[in-house]
């Protein structure tokens, strides 16, 4: 059996049913990795298992990662499976689970208008599970002496968009979670970084009418999933053994470039750059910019 580059590691990629998830769970599967692959739709594993992972292999797990105990229990599954190597926070809860009719409306939905559930659910998914599990796998990568962290959060235009509440505030709880973690994992042989598609991608949770858009040349072209691979790659390898707190978003990563050289080219910090606050006068307009 031939072996890969991440022979020997195991990953836990939480959200790998579909879309992004599905296509890094494969990817470091292939690569040799031992994927523990979490997602809470159990007809999207039926698909995953079709998938061609040699040499590495995806372990399906059932889990609503709101649950502390389906949390603990992605964990132990990894354990079992011979350690903790790789943690990639995927799952999400999109826009379209927030306002399915988003585009459809004459008016931008306000965020008072989200339901206490509806809130709770996306801050759970998106924030308080990767938190949960970072907390639980962090000692583990530190008692090995080698670990990543992989964080995927958003555009940080869609960060602080209007409308977008709560999907942009939740991934940017995660995104200055990632600058706090590489901090204080400085050292340890554990890095944190974050890889981004860079735009809007090519997912079941994409809403019809940005694809028929993007289609129609109205707006840039969606980003596919297998783009997240060549970052993820790179900082999953030893290559990126001194590589944390960094931010890279596949839509800008030059894939004909040596990876270390393209890592360099498109990379910036995580987290959000200090700037001056905008001119605000009375202008709503430019609270959104």
């Amino acid at each position: 059996m031939p072996e890969g580059p991440l022979s020997g590691r195991v990953a836990i990629v939480t959200g790998a049913g579909r879309g992004l998830g599905r296509a890094m769970a494969v990817g470091l599967a292939r690569a040799g990795a031992t994927v523990v692959g979490a997602a809470h739709i159990a007809a999207d594993f039926v698909e995953l298992a079709a998938e061609g992972t040699s040499p590495g292999r995806i372990l399906p797990i059932e889990a609503d990662l709101r649950r502390v105990s389906d949390c603990d229990r992605v964990v132990a599954a990894a354990v079992a499976a011979g350690g903790v190597d790789v943690l990639v926070n995927n799952a999400g809860l999109t826009l379209t689970y927030v306002s399915p009719d988003l585009y459809r409306r004459p008016a931008p939905p306000k965020f008072w208008e989200v339901g206490d559930e509806v809130a709770q659910n996306v801050m759970d998914t998106n924030f308080v599970a990767a938190d949960r599990l970072a907390r639980r796998v962090a000692p583990i990568m530190v008692g090995r002496g080698w670990g990543r962290i992989i964080n995927v959060t958003t555009m940080l235009q869609t960060m602080n968009r209007v409308a977008f509440s709560p999907y942009g505030p939740s991934k940017a709880a995660l995104e200055m979670a990632s600058e706090v973690w590489a901090k204080e994992l400085a050292g340890s042989g554990v890095t944190v970084n974050i890889v981004n598609p860079g735009g809007g991608a090519n997912t079941p949770g994409m809403a019809e009418e940005v694809r028929q858009a993007s289609r129609e040349g109205r707006i840039d072209a969606l980003v596919e999933p297998e783009a997240m691979l060549p970052p993820l790659m790179f900082v999953v390898s030893r290559d990126a053994d001194a590589i944390t707190g960094m931010r890279y978003d596949a839509k800008q990563w030059d894939a004909r470039l040596p990876p270390a050289e393209a890592a360099r080219a498109s990379g910036r910090p995580a987290g959000f750059e200090l700037r001056a606050p905008p001119q605000f006068a009375g202008d709503p307009a430019s609270l959104s910019r």
